[in-house]
């Protein structure tokens, strides 16, 4: 079956910290855990940490592999964009906050005027965009 618009998303990235990233992610954003496993010391095992609305057709899968821990190189146009199609609520940025976020301005104006950017504990970004989207 080729790949359409049913196809579910993974978004893998690398993380410093899974704890950290769970709060920001769960305890800011509101995500839910949909999968979490330990591994080991040992090279080649690895604490993986997925998270997601259950209702949702993608998911974040964050890593972190003790033996050989991957930095993640998160750049200023490395976007995660939920469109909220009405204000940004200011109790969930300060939720994202008080949650382990940093509160910034995107390089690109656009972003500034449409919403409200705020990088996780591993400085992925998230915007949270008061606009509407559609692919239709």
């Amino acid at each position: 079956m080729p790949a359409d618009g049913q196809s579910h998303i993974r978004i893998a990235r690398p993380s410093r910290d899974l704890a950290a990233a769970e709060r920001f992610w769960c305890g800011g954003l509101g995500l839910s855990v949909v999968y979490r496993i330990e591994g080991g010391d040992r090279a080649g095992e690895h604490d993986l940490l997925m998270v997601g609305w259950p209702d949702a057709s993608w998911h974040l899968e964050l890593v972190h592999e003790a033996a050989h821990p991957v930095e993640p190189r998160p750049t200023e146009e490395d976007l995660l964009v939920i469109y909220l199609d009405e204000p940004v609520p200011e109790d969930l940025v300060a939720r994202l906050i008080e949650h382990g976020g940093t509160r910034v301005l995107s390089p690109n104006p656009y972003w500034n005027e449409w919403g409200v950017t705020v990088e996780d504990p591993d400085g992925y970004r998230l915007v949270l965009c008061r606009r509407d989207w559609s692919n239709s």
